[in-house]
């Protein structure tokens, strides 16, 4: 993830207001000076040139939409078997079609009932720093007729390539040089 700006003056002021409470004096210049110290710069103002550069337009990560049809078969898919929380949800009102947003780690997948999001049969690609390990993970979880492989062939790296009960595919992929 990028530091910001914004991130170095916000850890600053955490900096500065937890060592005001244990009743050390830290002026939030000399705050600033840690912090860049922390991030590998010679000192603030290096900071500020380095991070600056770093600034573009703002973009974060895209978040998918997939299409899903049954709240219960999605939240047993996706919480119970792959391992992933539910950040929040939301309905217009009672009975009305649910739009939620989950993550696992720093893999974040919005899921929609409503009609018009997301398409089904998507394609989302995901990396992961250790596919044995998930792999290890699913099989002991077991779910039903869904016995995943990883493809040691795969384009990028080993794959294992996941259809939820929507048809929508994810590739979780240790990417290789």
């Amino acid at each position: 993830m990028d530091v910001t700006i914004a991130d170095a003056k916000r850890a600053a002021r955490i900096l500065r207001d937890r060592l005001t409470h244990s009743a050390v004096d830290l002026s939030h210049s000399a705050a600033l000076e840690i912090v860049a110290r922390q991030l590998g710069y010679r000192d603030w103002n290096t900071a500020v040139a380095a991070l600056d550069d770093q600034q573009g337009p703002g973009l974060g990560h895209a978040v998918p939409v997939l299409r899903i049809y049954d709240e219960s078969q999605a939240r047993g898919f996706y919480v119970d078997y792959l391992g992933f929380h539910v950040e929040w949800e939301h309905r217009f009102e009672p009975g009305l079609p649910l739009y939620a947003r989950l993550r696992r780690d720093e893999l974040v997948i919005d899921m929609s009932e409503h009609h018009g999001d997301g398409t089904p049969g998507s394609v989302l690609w995901a990396p992961i720093r250790d596919l044995a390990a998930f792999h290890r993970e699913l099989v002991n979880r077991a779910y039903a007729n869904l016995r995943p492989g990883i493809d040691r062939q795969a384009p990028g790296g080993p794959t294992m390539e996941i259809v939820d009960p929507f048809s929508n595919v994810i590739r979780f992929c240790e990417a290789t040089a």
